[in-house]
């Protein structure tokens, strides 16, 4: 498996103090291929490990695979160039289970993803709405606000990546009753740390994600409320802001979506009946 960090001399400047060259440890980013049978599917920025975690969750939320049981296996081969002699761990071939079809790609739908924002290339939104075979709008979970809002602090203390590197999106699954810490992955793509989350979950067979929030370090993008929406997961939390298209794809969805978490407060922009609040005073 490749590198997760690495370190680099550095130039650090002080204002009023002399430069000085210090040791600096960066996350690693590197090209993710992933192959069906053999055959290149997408190429993805990311950092490494639970690869096989990323393909099974870009699989599930692009509606290529359904659940657990459609995911055979995968394993890393050699890279282009090597003559199939060396294995760079930046080549994933997945093999499905026989019988799942394999997708159809045009050119109006390019699987080419960056560590930034998981849907550049794709022509239209019309291309990338995958309709989802869970109905998150028919979860009925609530939580309340006060342990919601603790989530956040949650997830930045099991970064163990970030608090070397501050490089580092990530996403964590909690229980929304318990408030338990399922899973936490870490990648320079929100989008990556996203799939990472719900190909554990598919591969551990716990799809749909009722009862469930996903918790995002970032802002929330159209794409990763599709994401949730895929996983069956009904509460989404983001630490910074939403798109307009991610509210109106949670709104037309039935999920709840939350942004701008600063300390006790956060904004919900859909399904706020999910959230139980304090009652206001006088």
């Amino acid at each position: 498996m490749g590198r997760i960090t690495v370190s680099r001399r550095i130039t650090k400047v002080v204002v009023g103090e002399s430069e000085r060259r210090v040791e600096d440890v960066l996350a690693v980013e590197e090209p993710l291929e992933i192959r069906l049978g053999g055959k290149p599917l997408s190429v993805t920025m990311r950092t490494p490990g639970h690869d096989v975690e990323l393909a099974a969750g870009f699989l599930l939320s692009e509606g290529i695979i359904r659940d657990g049981e459609d995911f055979r296996g995968a394993i890393h081969c050699g890279g282009p160039g090597t003559g199939g002699q060396a294995n760079t761990y930046n080549v994933l071939d997945v093999t499905l289970t026989a019988g799942v079809p394999l997708p159809l790609t045009d050119i109006s739908r390019s699987f080419y993803t960056t560590s930034s924002c998981g849907v550049c290339g794709k022509a239209s939104i019309e291309a990338i709405q995958t309709i989802s075979r869970f109905d998150v709008s028919a979860d009925p979970v609530q939580l309340d606000a006060d342990r919601l809002a603790t989530f956040p602090d949650r997830l930045r203390e099991r970064q163990v990546v970030f608090a070397k590197t501050g490089g580092l999106h990530a996403a964590g699954l909690f229980d929304a009753v318990t408030g338990a810490l399922l899973v936490v992955r870490e990648d320079v793509g929100r989008h990556n740390a996203v799939d990472k989350v719900i190909g554990w979950a598919t591969l551990n067979d716990r799809l749909p994600l009722k009862g469930t929030v996903l918790q995002v370090s970032g802002r929330a993008s159209f794409e990763l409320v599709q994401k949730a929406v895929m996983a069956g997961i009904p509460v989404l939390a983001a630490v910074s802001a939403p798109s307009s298209l991610a509210v109106e794809l949670a709104e037309s969805s039935g999920l709840t979506l939350v942004g701008f978490m600063r300390g006790s407060s956060l904004n919900i922009y859909a399904r706020p009946d999910r959230v139980r609040s304090a009652p206001t005073a006088g």
